[in-house]
């Protein structure tokens, strides 16, 4: 196709992928098992294809299968032809040479894809000098100019950044400029967006769109997320237990889809705005609550300018990474703790629990102050607060049963032992919906879902009467999530417990909180009702947050996205007008500086 091709090509082109009757099966313990049977599909240029699924369905082995990149114990079958050569069975050699150029994957977390060891701009340059006959100078150039293509601030300072040296969306799209760098006909995105803040994720959306319509690449999107598929997919492929259920058109899929599974996986996901009917909107300010409740009980939490630090070593200044945020927490109330990937949230309920010290300000939980308390003034606290960890494979200890998971707590707290211990697990197993039978097993004989609703019974153990949730459904997928979410508002109903619950999921928290708090680098930009901070935020950067998080429903997310882009257009203008005034003001502040350095002078010769 010519360079000067001025639109992209329909859809009736000649397909760059064409799948038929693709499957992929394990060998294990001398069987072999299939992860995916008759997958058929084809993928025309400037096309995005999007698989759906949840964990096991078979989206991420079979597209690794055409790249030949399945484990010792996996095997192929069946056909996949890029253009009109077959990919499966096709020697490695030659596989090879197919890699990178023709056919390029952007891997789902790419702090564990790209070398550590090794800048990005060389692994950029390597990846170049194997396909194509080209100098180091030329190759870096390219590399640098590949970095400017997917928007990466300072590209000519970031080629020589190692990866440890980026935040996350910017390894994102190294990785990216990396995949392109060959100008492949084919990419393979799996779960690009799955580790990024909302916002990141929607700048990483937009540079797929724009590149897809400058390179012309077709596109396989493998993903869980119905938000993204909404916004990038022409089609859809629904795959469950190994085998596509459901497949057409993004927008008939969406708006009429033919599988019971399909159904309840778009009825799974959270759709922000419209999640739970909430007050109507106000902008009043909200009235801080009273020091303590009617009853005269102290709130669960209370922050008032509360500072937390991490000590410098050698070279390394001290870090703030809560500055001076002020917070309260009702009995029986859940607020939204949300914000990007180090903006302080998870520090705020790590100090809460006791894990932090707080630096300055004042912090009360459920009566106990923090400040300054010792090892031994804490152990109390244990019984009034809980945590639930973001994830629960690696906060349960694999040496132990659940059951015994479950009791620990009981035990050292309350000393309970013998029968009454086994009933206490009895109703602790119960209250979230796991069969007893399970308390025998060990956490990596559970599923995701199962384990988290074993890290909430372990929290709900004693009875807490603040429950710190962190990140407690970021790694479920969306129907795991639904159910465990479902739990989690039964049990704060049944309990009564305060909670704060910390996510950059804004979907997810609102159909929780019934507050919610805005953090931005360390400190707390907006407070409010649940509806108005979703419905009308008043910061700046809430507003960005709030237009960047995706939706379930192409017409929808197409509106959205303009609209964001038109709120970036004008705070981006606000904030280049501002810096104008500044600088007018400096030049001006430094012209008068000068006129009267100058006076000086003129004064000081008699001149």
């Amino acid at each position: 196709m010519a360079i000067d091709t001025p639109e992209v090509p329909t859809r009736t082109d000649e397909p760059v992928l064409s799948v038929r009757d693709l499957g992929v099966d394990f060998y294990v313990d001398g069987t072999w098992y299939p992860a995916a049977a008759d997958v058929s599909y084809d993928v025309r240029p400037g096309e995005v294809l999007a698989i759906v699924g949840e964990s096991g369905s078979g989206k991420t082995q079979s597209s690794m299968a055409l790249l030949g990149l399945l484990p010792p114990n996996g095997r192929a079958r069946g056909s996949a032809k890029l253009g009109d050569r077959e990919l499966v069975g096709m020697p490695t050699k030659r596989l090879r040479r197919i890699r990178g150029k023709e056919i390029a994957v952007i891997f789902q977390e790419p702090m564990t894809a790209l070398n550590p060891v090794f800048t990005v701009g060389f692994q950029i340059v390597e990846t170049l000098r194997a396909h194509f006959e080209i100098g180091p100078a030329e190759a870096r150039e390219r590399a640098i100019e590949l970095l400017r293509l997917v928007d990466l601030p300072n590209p000519e300072k970031r080629v020589d950044s190692y990866p440890h040296q980026l935040s996350g969306g910017q390894r994102q799209r190294a990785m990216i400029a990396q995949a392109l760098a060959c100008d492949p006909t084919l990419l393979i995105a799996d779960e690009p967006t799955t580790a990024l803040d909302v916002t990141v994720q929607a700048e990483i959306l937009k540079l797929m769109r724009d590149l897809r319509e400058r390179i012309d690449a077709g596109i396989v999107l493998i993903t869980h997320d119905m938000g993204v598929v909404a916004d990038m997919a022409d089609t859809i492929i629904v795959m469950k237990d190994g085998r596509i259920v459901d497949q057409g058109a993004a927008a008939d899929v969406f708006r009429n889809p033919q599988h019971p599974y399909t159904v309840k996986l778009l009825d799974a996901v959270p759709h922000l705005g419209k999640s739970v009917s909430r007050e109507p909107v106000t902008t009043e300010p909200v009235v801080a609550p009273a020091p303590v409740l009617e009853d005269g009980t102290p709130l669960a939490l209370d922050a008032q300018d509360v500072v937390i630090e991490y000590p410098g070593r050698r070279r390394t200044p001290t870090f703030r990474a809560v500055d001076g945020v002020s917070l309260q927490v009702r009995q029986g109330e859940v607020v939204g703790l949300v914000g990007e990937s180090g903006s302080g949230k998870t520090t705020i309920g790590r100090a809460v629990v006791g894990l932090l010290p707080v630096t300055s300000g004042s912090l009360k939980i459920v009566g106990q102050d923090m400040v300054g308390a010792s090892m031994k003034d804490l152990k109390p606290l244990r019984t009034k607060v809980g945590i639930v960890f973001q994830d629960p494979g690696s906060s349960l200890n694999p040496r132990l049963p659940i059951g015994e998971s479950i009791a620990e707590p009981l035990l050292l707290h309350r000393g309970i032992k013998g029968a009454a211990m086994q009933r206490e697990i009895e109703r602790l197993l119960d209250q979230v919906h796991l069969p007893r039978a399970m308390r025998n097993r060990y956490p990596h004989e559970l599923s995701g879902g199962q384990r988290q609703r074993v890290g909430i019974a372990r929290s709900l153990a004693l009875e807490p009467r603040l429950l710190v949730a962190d990140e407690p459904t970021s790694a479920l997928d969306v129907s795991v999530q639904a159910a465990v979410l479902d739990l989690f508002q039964e049990l704060q109903r049944e309990h009564g417990f305060a909670c704060l619950f910390i996510s950059h999921d804004l979907a997810v928290v609102e159909i929780l909180s019934d507050r919610i708090a805005v953090m931005r680098n360390g400190r707390l930009v907006e407070v409010g009702e649940t509806s108005q901070v979703v419905h009308d935020p008043q910061d700046p950067y809430t507003q960005r947050l709030i237009a960047a998080v995706p939706v379930p429903d192409p017409d929808a997310q197409r509106e959205r996205r303009v609209a964001r882009d038109a709120l970036l257009e004008a705070q981006r203008a606000e904030l280049e007008a501002e810096e104008a005034r500044q600088a007018a003001d400096a030049a001006r502040h430094d012209a008068v500086g000068i006129d009267e350095v100058d006076n000086e002078r003129t004064r000081g010769t008699g001149v």
